[in-house]
């Protein structure tokens, strides 16, 4: 059971924004709770997502409270997957990803989260994990406002399959939030607690 967020009746109050304050505060509770929560997310993540060992996996770069990668990144290296991390664009288009192996050298981009530097190769990821502030089991994702992952998963999906994994704390679920018609569904969520598919997948038509 997801947490269950009052919605002020306010005309002019964002409401996203309400809801996004208030996760991540429950975010930070969670990863002051769970400092291990990395691994068992990963392990989740091994035994449940569908995945081949010659694909390319994008993952986030953590920052601050989010939920840590790094266990996840080793465990589909160890497996022969390829990994891929995003560049945010200046502007407002989708994100663009590149190669990532552990040792390359990072840099930092926008809102400062560390990136590699534009001359790595470019990757085209099978599977997207993205951060998240919330998710519900209907598989809506709120992100950070920015709108980076709904962008990039609206054009990768208009021309080829891909799979999207939001990754978070358990606590992150919540019963319901608002939604935009622009907001890309997930196929999966994986936390610490478990790995959720959501069925039929949004997005997979």
């Amino acid at each position: 059971m997801g947490l269950t967020l009052p919605m002020p009746n306010i005309p002019f109050l964002d409401k996203k924004s309400v809801v996004r304050a208030q996760l991540k505060t429950e975010r930070k509770a969670a990863a002051a709770a769970r400092p291990d929560a990395g691994r068992h997310a990963a392990r989740n993540f091994m035994a449940n997502i569908p995945f081949t060992d010659d694909m390319t996996v994008a993952l986030y770069y953590p920052k601050g409270d989010e939920l840590d990668t790094t266990p996840l990144l080793e465990a589909l290296l160890d497996r022969g997957c390829k990994i891929a991390l995003p560049i945010t664009p200046a502007t407002r288009a989708p994100l663009e990803f590149k190669q990532f192996s552990p040792g390359d050298p990072l840099e930092q981009g926008r809102h400062g989260i560390l990136c590699p530097e534009q001359s790595a190769p470019s990757a085209h990821p099978n599977i997207i994990v993205t951060p998240l502030l919330g998710f519900s089991r209907k598989g809506d994702r709120l992100g950070y406002g920015g709108g980076y992952y709904d962008r990039t998963l609206e054009a990768i999906r208009a021309g080829a399959p891909v799979l999207a994994v939001g990754y978070g704390f358990g606590a992150q679920e919540v019963d319901a939030f608002p939604t935009n018609a622009h907001d890309q569904p997930l196929d999966w969520v994986v936390t610490e607690r478990a790995a959720v598919k959501f069925t039929p997948p949004p997005g997979s038509g």
